[in-house]
């Protein structure tokens, strides 16, 4: 039985309150949940916001059987290339060189802030959510997706498998591939191939980061320690042109659906 998902509606953020409804959520993943934090994080609002709100767009995937206010349940933050450069820099520039992508001359996307509401996870929220950015991707002709995804914690022992998995399987190819910042550098090769034990790197990866790979994400050179956020951030790319020929056809047949 197909369920039912009649209530929910995917959007790009309209007015005040789809913003606040949005910076709620967050807050209540990132701050609550995760322990994160931030120069602009009101937590006597319970908002979780920085410098890039007033300049992206925000994906909502929203449900209308709760509340004005409450009625965000899940948040994708998009940064279209031409608006970052208007603005003057990604969110990801604080933590990796995106010189290589800059210079590639292709159309960029800068995904961040990716959550859905604890109660809806492993259900059908991230799902509509990722056809909604399917169709803005297709709108825009975009080339290059990437933003950072999160590890939670920021001691690297734990993380040698996944890392190491990462590093070893998945990264960029050389002309694309970025570097994590200096200051904040964490080398990922922790763990040499054949002591990989890809059944407890795949365990210890988020959801999230497992998704990306599945649709031929790579990552890039290093992780990032997030110590505010109390994160492990690595760079996660998809390039829509070299995506699967399964995915593809999936994006198309977005495109042709209305």
């Amino acid at each position: 039985m197909t369920p039912d998902t009649s209530f929910f509606a995917t959007r790009l953020a309209r007015d005040e309150t789809d913003l606040l409804a949005a910076q709620r959520l967050r807050y209540e993943v990132f701050v609550r949940e995760l322990g994160g934090d931030g120069e602009m994080v009101d937590h006597e609002a319970g908002l979780e916001r920085d410098a890039f709100d007033p300049v992206v767009d925000h994906l909502l995937l929203t449900d209308s059987r709760r509340p004005q206010g409450s009625h965000v349940v899940g948040v994708y933050r998009l940064l279209p290339g031409e608006r970052a450069e208007a603005f003057g820099r990604f969110y990801c520039d604080d933590e990796y060189d995106l010189t290589r992508l800059r210079q590639s001359g292709r159309r960029l996307l800068e995904l961040g802030r990716s959550c859905v509401h604890p109660d809806l996870r492993g259900g059908t929220g991230m799902f509509l959510l990722w056809n909604a950015l399917a169709e803005y991707v297709l709108e825009r002709d975009i080339d290059l997706l990437f933003g950072v995804a999160s590890f939670h914690g920021t001691d690297p022992a734990p993380l040698a498998q996944p890392l190491s998995w990462l590093h070893h399987h998945h990264l960029s190819p050389e002309p694309l591939r970025v570097r994590a910042l200096a200051h904040s550098y964490q080398a990922m090769d922790l763990i040499a191939p054949e002591d990989l034990d890809r059944r407890a790197a795949m365990a210890a990866m988020p959801p999230l980061i497992k998704a990306y790979l599945r649709l031929g994400g790579t990552v890039g050179d290093g992780a990032f320690i997030d110590h505010p956020f109390n994160t492990t951030d690595v760079f996660l790319l998809m390039d829509t042109k070299a995506m699967s020929e399964r995915h593809r056809s999936f994006y198309t047949t977005r495109s042709h659906s209305g």
